[in-house]
């Protein structure tokens, strides 16, 4: 006769695997990077900022305009797999489409592309990033995602 363990339930064995699976903290944006790219969006009609799953987003209703956050090693990072850099690095996500998307991405480096979404740029923020840019770039990812109402009153502002 032979003997079988009782079988585990699949809640006993995901968490048996989350036990054994040490998870590096993750690193937040710097708060002056934050406070300088909140004092960008919140001023566009409407916007709120929220903690995101990692980081910090700024939103229009329910559409995320854009997304300050830390690739690092650990955990999943579309700009890790795309350029290869494993060092925390400073990211901010947003919107475009036309001939700006098409130039931000065949630009390279410090933009990227990620493959999640045709409307998406990443950008790494560092000691070199133009901040006048980043307005730009947030406010266009603004008009990319409000409501026509929303952008006809920032253009009269």
């Amino acid at each position: 006769m032979v003997r079988r363990q009782p079988r585990r339930g699949r809640a006993s064995v995901l968490a048996a695997r989350l036990e054994v699976v040490p998870r590096t903290p993750r690193i937040e944006p710097d708060g002056g990077v934050v406070a300088r790219l909140g004092g960008v969006a919140l001023a566009l009609p409407e916007a709120y900022e929220e903690d995101a799953w990692t980081g910090v987003r700024w939103r229009i209703r329910a559409k995320t305009f854009a997304h300050v956050m830390v690739g690092q090693a650990g955990y999943e990072s579309s700009f890790r797999s795309i350029t290869g850099v494993a060092d925390p690095t400073t990211l901010l996500t947003f919107r475009a489409s036309g001939d700006e998307l098409l130039a931000l991405v065949h630009t390279g480096l410090p933009f990227y592309k990620p493959p999640w979404s045709p409307t998406i740029v990443g950008m790494v923020l560092d000691g070199d990033t133009d901040w006048a840019e980043v307005a730009e770039l947030v406010t266009e990812s603004y008009r990319f995602c409000a409501p026509q109402k929303l952008v006809r009153l920032l253009d009269a502002g």
